[in-house]
C-alpha cells in the first residue's frame, strides 16, 4: 500500500444512484484508509433524509461546502449554511435536509469497527 491515495468523488459509486434528490459517495475503502472516512453527500432542494442514523463508536464531523439546509440532532433542528462545521458524538441520531437551493456536505469519520458501526433509524424525521 502506498503512503498516499488520490481519488475523485465524482469517480466513486453513488450509493443513492437513481435518486435525483440525493447523492452519496463514500471514499473510505477507496482511499485504503485504516483510520479515516471521508464522504460526499448532496441533498436536493427540500429533500430530507428518509432515515436518521447514529454510531456505536464513531464520531463524525460534517462540513457544508455548498448551499444550506438543516440537520436534526436528537430533538434539536439546526439551520446550516455554507462552511458550517458540525461535530457529532456517536450516540446522537442525525439526519439532514437540503435548503431551497440544496445542500452539499463533506462528512469526516474516525476509526470504526470492522464492517461499520452505523445504526439506521427508519422514519425518524417525519414531515
Amino acid at each position: 500500500m502506498s503512503n498516499y491515495t488520490v481519488k475523485n468523488f465524482e469517480e466513486l459509486p453513488d450509493l443513492a444512484a437513481g435518486n435525483d434528490h440525493h447523492e452519496a459517495r463514500v471514499a473510505r475503502k477507496h482511499l485504503d484508509s485504516e483510520h479515516l472516512g471521508v464522504s460526499y453527500m448532496r441533498y436536493g432542494a427540500g429533500f430530507r433524509s428518509p432515515y436518521g442514523h447514529h454510531h456505536r463508536e464513531q464520531e463524525e464531523a460534517y462540513v457544508v461546502v455548498g448551499g444550506s439546509g438543516k440537520v436534526k440532532l436528537d430533538d434539536d433542528i439546526i439551520d446550516l449554511r455554507r462552511w458550517d462545521v458540525v461535530r457529532i458524538a456517536p450516540d446522537v441520531v442525525r439526519a439532514f435536509e437540503g435548503g431551497p437551493g440544496g445542500m452539499t456536505l463533506i462528512a469526516i469519520g474516525s476509526d470504526r469497527p470492522e464492517g461499520g458501526d452505523g445504526v439506521v433509524i427508519q422514519d425518524w424525521w417525519p414531515e
